[in-house]
């Protein structure tokens, strides 16, 4: 081989060493990416979810009343209108977080009454692992491509 066929060589192989790092890269780049939008969407489907029942919190009389207005804003969210055993456990299991969110509204804090970081945290726990999967991402709304129709 002669000299300049093996520098030609090397600037081939450097040039494919380059590719695959940027390929290496961009793989890396676009998982990263991923998960930052996925933990992002987590973040924002919890804030907005207990924003809204907290805030009903702060108008209702007892803590009974509290459980059932936190699990109806969930049947809302949801789009559950049938009940089902899942979704019965489901709801039974929102009910701690409720009470620990009413508790906080009223600034009660007794024994029995959980914080509700702790509370979230336990139910989050719970659903991820009897269901193998976030509770977040039963709030995804994937919406169905619909033709367009003009008249």
């Amino acid at each position: 081989m002669s000299s300049l066929a093996a520098y030609l060589a090397s600037l081939r192989l450097a040039a494919e060493a380059a590719d695959s790092a940027e390929s290496v890269f961009r793989r890396e780049v676009a998982e990263r990416s991923a998960m930052l939008a996925a933990a992002r969407a987590t973040a924002y489907r919890r804030v907005n979810f207990i924003q809204a029942i907290a805030e009903l919190m702060s108008t209702l009389e007892n803590e009974e009343i509290a459980v059932a207005t936190a699990q109806a804003h969930l049947r809302t969210q949801l789009g559950w209108t049938t009940d089902s055993e899942a979704c019965d456990e489901v709801l039974s299991r929102i009910a701690p977080l409720a009470q620990a969110l009413f508790g906080a509204a009223r600034n009660e804090q007794n024994s029995q009454s959980e914080d509700p970081g702790t509370a979230l945290a336990t139910f989050e726990t719970w659903y991820s692992e009897t269901r193998g999967s976030s509770f977040w991402h039963l709030f995804e709304h994937d919406m169905p491509e619909t033709p367009r129709v003009d008249f």
